[in-house]
């Protein structure tokens, strides 16, 4: 049973939690039951910002029926599923917090590691975002995975992303607002948010095995996210056609300069289809790779170009309009 609150304040809350959920019906009263837990304890006015994100298991009704119990749980509906990061984007955008934490509804992410970031958020940073120590309930193939994607994009990205680190993180209302007035499609929201700088600080903690259900995260949406992470970060994908022409091309000057020798000094000739056949098959190749990755950072410049919403709403709850239309370019509250 699910305590009911006094009516609504029209002041903002001090903290706003913002949870994207996809198929969590099992999860969402037990993720709610911890974070009010937690946040009663932090001595001010709090919401949690849910976002469905086109769930088909009935996670909707669990948050309306948390939102006629509670006040303070506010929900967004969309009307068809747009992506985790997208989701994290739409909670942000509603947001009312004058600090923002962005944690998973599947109880991977430990609510209780809350009253820690805020400690640290008291003391004046304005991003804290939480590295996990352990990895319980994951496959040694997805922790080997995301240990190489990290280290890799740290390596080539513009921008320092600290490594290991998920969208766990609280943000202050300056962040936050920094934050959402990026509106790019193809979002890679824990790069974003270390792009945006100001001053931060890490809180470690232990990531749990999941509460229920299966991961929402399989090796296509990793390799997925992965890509936009490199584009949104890096030429380096680009600069490589560049590095592999030289390449080529000192190749191929090395084979001219073999050729004369062999016929000058040697007096034979080099002949044979097959050195011919591979020699081109190989050029066609790069081109068609380079290609792709040209074709992969045009696509983006396509969808920008398009301006569409990045996310459309098929119902809220508790929020001051019923339904809200997708944010374009500029933000809004939503509040």
């Amino acid at each position: 049973m699910v305590e009911t609150t006094d009516a609504r304040s029209d002041a903002p809350p001090t903290f706003s939690v913002v949870a994207p959920v996809w198929n969590e019906v099992a999860t969402i009263p037990h993720f709610y039951a911890r974070c009010k837990q937690v946040l009663d304890t932090l001595g001010g006015t709090w919401e949690i910002v849910l976002v469905d994100d086109g769930s088909r298991d009935g996670s909707g009704d669990a948050m309306r029926r948390l939102c006629e119990a509670d006040p303070r749980v506010r929900a967004l509906v969309f009307s068809r599923n747009f992506g985790h990061q997208i989701a994290i984007t739409a909670g942000l955008d509603h947001a009312r917090g004058d600090a923002v934490v962005v944690i998973d509804s599947d109880l991977q992410d430990p609510p209780e590691v809350i009253a820690e970031m805020v400690g640290r958020w008291r003391d004046g940073y304005q991003v804290v975002y939480a590295p996990p120590i352990a990895r319980d309930g994951e496959t040694w193939f997805k922790r080997v995975t995301a240990a190489a994607f990290y280290r890799l994009i740290r390596r080539i990205a513009s921008v320092d992303i600290p490594l290991d680190t998920g969208d766990f993180r609280l943000m202050d209302r300056v962040a936050a607002d920094a934050l959402r007035s990026m509106r790019e499609h193809h979002r890679f929201v824990r790069g974003m948010a270390a792009w945006i700088g100001y001053r931060t600080t890490a809180v470690m903690y232990s990531r749990a095995a999941r509460h229920a259900g299966e991961t929402k995260y399989p090796f296509r949406k990793m390799a997925r996210l992965a890509i936009d992470g490199i584009t949104n970060f890096s030429y380096l994908p680009l600069q490589l056609a560049t590095y592999a022409g030289f390449l080529v091309a000192g190749l191929s000057l090395l084979g001219i300069l073999a050729a004369i020798v062999v016929r000058v000094f040697l007096g034979h000739e080099l002949t044979g289809q097959a050195t011919t056949l591979v020699s081109v098959l190989f050029l066609g190749g790069i081109q068609l790779i380079f290609l792709g990755v040209i074709g992969e950072y045009l696509g983006r410049i396509y969808d920008e170009v398009k301006a569409r919403p990045l996310y459309l709403l098929d119902r809220s709850y508790n929020l001051d309009a019923p339904t809200v239309a997708g944010m374009k370019r500029t933000g809004n509250s939503g509040g």
